[in-house]
């Protein structure tokens, strides 16, 4: 029992470095400009402050957790597809409905949220005890 909570927490957490890293990657480096640009169109300025970075890590400690509880019911194709439909699809019509996504950076969002979502899933079902089978 002790064992399989060890196992179920590692796996959450290199869920979770995958994902904050993805995020931090893809928004820092390879999109900014494009958030920048479209919140100061806004009127805004994009939101860079260390908050703002501590509360993407715990969107990517609860999505690791939502990965993980998705896993225990299905198979690694289901969880990545679900996960990334409730973690990504549903931020993103949000975040369009107040304006605030740039459009342009799903071309590239798409691909690599999915990517990410795999990632982590695969790494949750490999990893701890108690996953649907893939």
């Amino acid at each position: 029992m002790e064992k399989n909570v060890v196992r179920t927490g590692v796996a959450v957490i290199l869920a979770t470095i995958i994902i904050s890293v993805s995020e931090f990657v893809r928004n820092e480096f390879l999109l900014k400009s494009y958030w920048v640009d479209h919140y100061a169109g806004l009127g805004l300025v994009f939101p860079s402050e260390p908050i703002n970075g501590a509360i993407w890590g715990l969107w990517s400690l609860l999505f690791a957790i939502a990965i993980l509880l998705i896993s225990r019911r299905f198979t690694l194709a289901q969880t990545t597809g679900l996960a990334w439909f409730v973690g990504f699809v549903l931020m993103w019509v949000v975040t369009a409905n107040m304006s605030v996504l740039p459009l342009r950076i799903l071309v590239f969002a798409i691909p690599l949220s999915i990517l990410e979502t795999f990632l982590a899933a695969l790494v949750i079902t490999r990893v701890a005890p108690t996953s649907a089978p893939t």
